[in-house]
């Protein structure tokens, strides 16, 4: 008598079948978390625009809760010159809002709502960020309210161009599918914290989209929130954090590990015309420390247009101290 030999399952399989429920559980874990406080921007009508009293929305992207007492983020391009902003939750709430201040150079905004009970997606450390690590988006792309995607960051320390014309740094690369209305959507970890906010996709391309920084984020909201708009001296540099070997940090005795590369000049920028090249290493300014371009970027919303400040340089073989009066971000 034959005996019946049930089929094993594929030992190999299993690996596999444990890390797709792990990775499913981190992003639904994550959604869970943010996607309470994400929410719809519908703008009605632009000021200076004679038809803004209809109610039909002329255009909507996605922002985030990210207090109790109801500011949001998102885009400023979503919102800029908006005459009237109407916000909806996925739990049906509509509500109106208005624009606390928005930063067409970062493409940041603030928007206010007044309501009870919000969920609020917190903000989390960007510069703990590696390539390759999972990243999920949140947002509203072509009216389909709340729509996940995910995948993983391509990139950190990404110079993008905004549509004020300046040179945004420290932008999130990842290949988490944008599509128009994502705008101000929050791009979230696996442990349920904003990493950035979306901000813009190569239509031609696939898989190339980008994310303003939280680290920036942090930076900015708080003046837009005390003044409604931000004021900063400019160097016309594109910058992102590069490595300063040991060796010639021990030689210029020079208390760091990582500078600023410069990336990219705006040829008639006040960098470029000081006689700041592509390549330098920004490594201070007026003495203090850059370590990266948080740093400088920092230092930079501390310093008034017009301010004449020294850059010190690491050029090739050379320390050099390059003075330059900063110009007018508006």
């Amino acid at each position: 008598m034959l005996e019946t030999i049930e089929p094993r399952p594929s030992l190999a399989a299993a690996p596999d079948d444990e890390l797709l429920d792990a990775y499913s559980r981190a992003v639904t874990s994550a959604v869970d978390r943010v996607a309470p406080a994400v929410v719809r921007i519908d703008v009605h009508g632009r000021k200076r625009d004679e038809s803004r009293r209809s109610r039909r929305p002329r255009g909507s992207g996605s922002g985030f809760v990210f207090t109790p007492d109801g500011f949001l983020l998102t885009n400023s391009h979503v919102v800029h010159g908006a005459a009237e902003l109407e916000v909806s939750f996925a739990d049906g709430r509509r509500m109106p809002a208005h624009l606390v201040g928005d930063d067409p150079h970062t493409d940041l905004a603030v928007v206010r709502i007044h309501a009870p009970d919000l969920a609020v997606a917190a903000l989390g450390d960007s510069t703990a960020v590696r390539p390759g690590q999972l990243a999920i988006a949140i947002g509203n792309p072509y009216g389909f309210d709340c729509t996940v995607t995910a995948g993983v960051v391509s990139a950190v320390g990404r110079s993008l161009a905004s549509r004020s014309g300046r040179t945004v740094d420290n932008v999130i690369q990842t290949d988490a599918a944008l599509n128009p209305g994502n705008s101000g959507g929050p791009l979230v970890s696996s442990r349920g914290e904003v990493i950035g906010v979306n901000t813009a996709v190569i239509l031609p391309a696939q898989g190339l989209c980008f994310a303003i920084a939280a680290s920036t984020v942090k930076l900015i909201a708080g003046r837009l929130i005390k003044d409604g708009r931000v004021r900063r001296g400019v160097l016309g540099i594109g910058g992102q954090t590069v490595p300063l070997h040991a060796r010639v940090a021990r030689h210029f005795g020079l208390p760091l590990t990582s500078a600023v590369g410069v990336m990219s000049l705006d040829a008639k920028g006040a960098a470029a015309t000081s006689g700041v090249l592509h390549g330098d290493r920004v490594v201070a300014v007026d003495d203090k420390p850059t370590p990266g371009i948080e740093a400088l970027q920092r230092l930079m919303l501390e310093t008034e247009p017009g301010t004449i400040v020294t850059l010190t340089l690491i050029r090739g073989a050379d320390k050099l101290a390059v003075r330059v009066m900063t110009g007018d971000a508006r």
